[in-house]
């Protein structure tokens, strides 16, 4: 059985539909469950799900998009209740972001806070896996910024709107961690913990560089990938011994 007839240029229909009036209190109540569910979940993903969008602004287009589109293809959907969430979603954006400049607190919870990865040529492993992030991954950001060893680095943050800000040593780097080339590409040499070694080695799971002469050992972090050499410039070498 067919629905019921639909009547063009029906103006009861089209701005009120067959609800209520009291159903706009209604609308006001499940635009603000859905804004807040949208928000909890957006944080949720993480800074690199977000990419260069801040929670609230990819949510204000979630929002608005969804709102916006039902009314264009659904004759049942009235655009007064439509307009009505719109309002509300541009309401509330507007006042989040008064809360997000005026209140620290708000700021933390809705765009989170920066955090730091690499520190003196060591990255910090707990922290990469909190910001949603694979050693590979921050590999990739670093040479997207020239670098080579992570040596080079002095600090690396992971900012807020998923961007990577990275502090050098620039000429005369120590020794660290190749990332050069891509490790799916060339994976670094894994030094045989059997044999004695001499010179400077980093650890394949943090970067930690430790001079040997001897036996390896393990390093500081617990990691079990091993250790290789530590280089100055990974597309020359390490050079002897490592140095």
């Amino acid at each position: 059985m067919s629905g019921p007839e639909i009547v063009p240029f029906d103006w009861q229909r089209i701005w009120l539909g067959d609800a209520p009036p009291l159903f706009m209190l209604e609308i006001v109540f499940r635009t603000s469950v859905i804004f807040a569910w949208l928000l909890f979940l957006l944080r949720l993903t993480g800074k690199r799900g977000l990419a260069q969008l801040s929670a609230l602004e990819l949510m204000i287009v979630i929002a608005l998009g969804s709102a916006a589109g039902d009314p264009l293809f659904y004759p049942e959907v009235p655009l007064l209740h439509a307009m009505l969430a719109l309002t509300l979603v541009v309401a509330f954006q507007r006042v989040l972001a008064r809360l997000v400049v005026r209140s620290e607190t708000v700021e933390s919870f809705m765009e989170g806070q920066p955090v730091e990865l690499v520190r003196d040529g060591v990255f910090n492993i707990r922290v990469l896996e909190g910001a949603n992030l694979s050693r590979e991954d921050l590999f990739e950001k670093l040479r997207a910024q020239s670098v080579m060893q992570l040596g080079e680095v002095r600090r690396a943050y992971f900012e807020q709107d998923g961007t990577l800000t990275v502090f050098s040593h620039g000429k005369n780097s120590p020794p660290g961690l190749p990332v050069v080339p891509p490790w799916d590409l060339e994976k670094p040499v894994i030094l045989n913990p059997d044999e004695p070694q001499q010179g400077r080695v980093a650890c394949l799971d943090c970067g930690r560089v430790e001079q040997v002469g001897g036996l390896l050992g393990a390093c500081a972090c617990g990691g079990k990938d091993g250790w290789t050499v530590a280089v100055v410039d990974p597309l020359i070498g390490p050079g002897p011994a490592g140095v």
